[in-house]
């Protein structure tokens, strides 16, 4: 089939027009993107947010010991001597005050009451069968922060007594570090026998004189006179009425704090 062809001026025209609708077509097609055609984007799930909240939780505690340090420091005064630290002259102005014979329902109570109102320790030496009758008076003594002897189950002259019987007396009263023999009859054999049980014989260096009833103004007076560093002091709160030592000691506590004396207990 022969060509069909037309004059050069009409050609021109036509094929102008077929290019310029090529570039058209090409321009209205999205160029590519070559970063994400590459990579495609990940989706973040719609349950888990891009970026957890802040959670506000409290700074850890600190070591026990470091809470401790930062806490200020209270100061106290000791009111016991240290533990089998007989040296008793070495604390200054410190008196100790001692009570034998109980404990005793209406006299030991007292007592415990007018240290309390002095600030006062002291150290009881107690009867085993009066400790056995009363175990809340010990109980309330020891809370009180004094400390508590043994002075034997029934007050026997430890030596007058066969040494079987010696040792059951000495046995059979309260547990202590510390041992006080009736009527201050001691010997060697008593006190090897005291040590046996760990038990310091403890004696004393002022006797009111209180266990005789001589009256207030005079176991005051020997409780004054008898004061000076490291001195044991002797007095009772059993073995009978004990008024006139209860009104002593208060009056006789008064005076020596005002002297600069402080009382402790004994390291029983």
């Amino acid at each position: 089939m022969p060509l069909m062809t037309k004059p050069p001026g009409k050609l021109l025209p036509l094929v102008a027009a077929l290019l310029c609708g090529a570039v058209l077509a090409q321009a209205a097609e999205p160029a590519e993107d070559p970063i994400t055609s590459a990579a495609p984007a990940v989706k973040a799930s719609a349950h888990a947010p891009l970026a957890l909240p802040a959670v506000h939780q409290p700074a850890p505690a600190g070591p026990r010991k470091q809470q401790q340090q930062q806490r200020p420091r209270q100061h106290r005064t000791s009111t016991t001597a240290t533990p089998d630290d007989w040296n008793l002259t070495k604390h200054g102005k410190v008196l100790y005050l001692t009570f034998d014979d109980g404990p005793q329902k209406e006299w030991t109570p007292k007592v415990l009451q007018v240290l309390a109102k002095h600030q006062a320790k002291a150290t009881f030496f107690v009867l085993g069968r009066e400790a056995a009758a009363h175990p809340d008076l010990v109980a309330l003594t020891r809370a009180a922060g004094h400390r508590i002897g043994n002075h034997t189950w029934d007050h026997k002259m430890l030596t007058t007594l066969p040494a079987a019987k010696m040792r059951q007396e000495i046995l059979t009263g309260v547990r202590s570090k510390c041992f006080r023999p009736p009527f201050r009859e001691t010997n060697a054999q008593v006190a090897a026998v005291a040590a046996s049980y760990h038990q310091r014989q403890v004696l004393w260096d002022v006797d009111t004189l209180d266990w005789s009833k001589p009256g207030t103004a005079k176991i005051e007076r020997a409780i004054l006179q008898g004061a000076r560093p490291g001195a044991i002091i002797l007095m009772h709160d059993g073995g009978g009425n004990r008024s006139e030592t209860v009104a002593a000691l208060d009056s006789a506590l008064t005076q020596l704090t005002r002297q600069g004396y402080t009382f402790h207990a004994l390291p029983c």
